[in-house]
């Protein structure tokens, strides 16, 4: 394992280590965007630890308390353009709405779309979204690797548009199954899908072989997202990355849960900060969460 300090940016008389042992608060925030190169480019929205030595020795859990010479921490960091996160700020703000915390999307996701056994064995959640696809791999219930991608399933509607020579908006209804006609290839709709689809879960598998996981997570690749309702995506995305692969769904307990995950990441979202911003007690987060869970059941189908 390298020294931290020997790859990211030197900052005088500040090592990176004493970054390393603390949860995410706003003022570390703060500090780590003065720390990434001084361009005005960059913000940091996130950051977890993934593996800890002490004087060599890997460290199950949190350091607390524990002595040594030499301390070793891999980060995930988990960083956006400057311009990006305050255009999204002003957005959110400028509909009357206050901003307190911001969480990248596919790691919102992860918390109402993934059991601590899928998390804990590995896995990668895919959220496919109309103009990006974002994931998350996880491996002992930690974070490790987190990628977005400029590709959606808008892609894959504008491919059928222009093969099948129709307008945007039947496109989009036959991308979800939702039209059938005869005035049109099946096997031609068939071709135009799956090609998409597998550019898509190309670029995952590249990701997850430069991160060397490729083939390695046990409880596979789950999806989520608007694009997760296309019917043969399971499929192809078995076969491109040789995973175990199944669409997501929305869990708010333990016999509680909403089949349709394009709402993964705004519930998600509620529930980071109702455990986080103010309910309190198990009974209390239960209670909310099933208020929560009606509320979206009313917009989907």
């Amino acid at each position: 394992m390298k020294d931290i300090n020997d790859i990211m940016p030197k900052v005088p008389n500040m090592r990176w280590g004493a970054l390393m042992n603390k949860a995410p608060t706003s003022e570390k925030v703060e500090e780590m965007n003065k720390i990434f190169p001084d361009n005005g480019k960059w913000h940091t929205v996130f950051e977890e630890q993934d593996q800890i030595t002490i004087d060599g020795k890997e460290i199950l859990g949190r350091p607390y308390g524990m002595k040594g010479i030499k301390f070793e921490a891999e980060v995930l960091f988990v960083t956006c353009f400057e311009q990006h996160y305050n255009d999204l700020i002003e957005a959110v703000e400028d509909a009357g709405i206050q901003v307190l915390d911001v969480l990248a999307a596919p790691l919102a996701a992860s918390v109402v779309t993934l059991t601590k056994a899928q998390k804990i064995a590995g896995c990668v959640l895919t959220n496919i979204g109309a103009e990006t696809v974002s994931i998350v791999v996880f491996e002992n219930d930690i974070p490790i690797s987190l990628k977005v991608f400029p590709i959606g399933s808008g892609s894959i509607t504008n491919d059928i548009a222009l093969g099948l020579q129709i307008p945007l908006e039947d496109a989009e209804q036959i991308k979800l199954g939702g039209i059938i006609s005869a005035d049109f290839s099946r096997k031609k709709l068939s071709d135009i899908v799956s090609s998409r689809i597998s550019d898509i879960f190309g670029l995952i598998n590249a990701h997850l072989k430069e991160i060397n996981r490729d083939g390695l997570l046990p409880a596979g690749v789950i999806i989520t997202g608007g694009g997760s309702g296309i019917t043969t995506i399971e499929d192809i995305a078995k076969a491109t990355l040789k995973l175990p692969s199944q669409i997501a769904s929305l869990y708010f307990n333990s016999s509680n849960y909403i089949q349709d995950s394009s709402w993964a990441i705004g519930f998600g979202l509620c529930r980071i900060g109702l455990e986080t911003r103010g309910a309190t007690g198990s009974y209390t987060v239960k209670i909310a969460s099933n208020n929560i869970m009606e509320w979206v059941r009313k917009f989907l189908p």
